[in-house]
């Protein structure tokens, strides 16, 4: 997917006021109206602009947009960072436009699936404005539970209208079992309006692991074998993320093999399991002795076929 430049859409500078931002739409929205621009691409123009606009015309939106675009160009081959789906970011609580059919696939990388469902209403209307963020926490967090520091980016307009991004830090309990997805509630740490303050809620996601794949409760790690511990069978350790294990493999195991350690997943009622993949790996032959002991296993299984078994 290539990079949109919505700020060359409107034409307007990185640095425009919000003001500039919508008049610079209003200008083009008339201009590629269909109603009263009949060129052949008066539409797709018109269409161009409006994303844009819900884009740039949205501080929050803007501001996420910025600090992703920052190093691209126009054009140029995009794909959002891992883990990025407005992660760090504080916004207000609707909609931002998911799956509306006129939007495009750039569009919906950015401000898509998670961006739509962090900012989901929850429960019962409150006073003040209820504000969300998406943050990242280690897989280790969920087994134990932690206190963490967070650091969230807040999108303020100055009094001239142009956009700055402040930090705020907040400390948060971790609880244990917490999975990927959840929302954690910060009562009162919203945005103050009508003379009370809303909540902020905090979207759980998992950071990308080394080791560890996560999938809702359960757990995934690679097991590495040599061919004879896969063959023969063997008793090995497996590193979990709250420790070791000891996990006993049966003779014969293939690769991809799932070997399941039940309840050693992601704690909770239940708890996940956790799933250790076989991965079978063969040592290099450097030595005389050890290309013999390849060729003795190649006479051993004469009749083995590896690429038509």
């Amino acid at each position: 997917m290539e990079f949109k430049d919505y700020y060359a859409t409107l034409g307007v500078p990185r640095s425009a006021t919000q003001d500039e931002i919508k008049r610079a739409y209003r200008k083009l929205a008339r201009k590629y109206h269909p109603d009263l621009n009949k060129q052949a691409d008066a539409e797709a123009q018109f269409k161009d602009v409006g994303e844009a606009y819900k884009v740039l015309g949205d501080p929050e939106k803007r501001a996420a947009y910025d600090d992703v675009g920052q190093r691209y160009r126009s054009g140029q081959e995009f794909s959002p960072p891992p883990g990025w789906d407005g992660g760090g970011f504080e916004f207000s609580g609707r909609d931002f436009g998911a799956g509306e059919a006129d939007l495009s696939e750039f569009f919906q990388a950015l401000f898509g699936r998670g961006a739509a469902s962090a900012r989901m209403h929850h429960g019962m209307p409150t006073a003040g404005a209820d504000h969300h963020a998406r943050v990242s926490i280690d897989v280790e967090d969920a087994y134990h539970g932690a206190r963490r520091t967070i650091s969230l980016r807040v999108p303020i307009l100055d009094t001239q209208g142009h956009l700055h991004v402040q930090e705020r830090q907040l400390e948060v309990n971790i609880p244990k079992g917490v999975r990927a997805g959840q929302h954690l509630r910060l009562a009162g740490q919203g945005r103050a309006e009508g003379g009370a303050t809303g909540d902020l809620y905090l979207e759980i996601a998992f950071r990308e692991h080394p080791h560890f794949r996560v999938d809702g409760r359960d757990i995934y790690v690679d097991l590495p074998l040599a061919p004879w511990e896969a063959a023969l069978g063997a008793t090995v350790s497996v590193t979990v993320p709250d420790g070791t294990v000891q996990l006993s493999v049966p003779p014969n195991s293939p690769s991809g093999r799932k070997l399941r350690l039940k309840g050693k997943g992601i704690p909770g009622k239940p708890a996940g399991d956790l799933y250790a993949v076989v991965l079978i790996t063969a040592p290099a032959a450097q030595t005389e002795a050890q290309k013999a002991a390849y060729a003795g296993l190649a006479r051993s299984f004469a009749d083995y076929h590896p690429r038509t078994a």
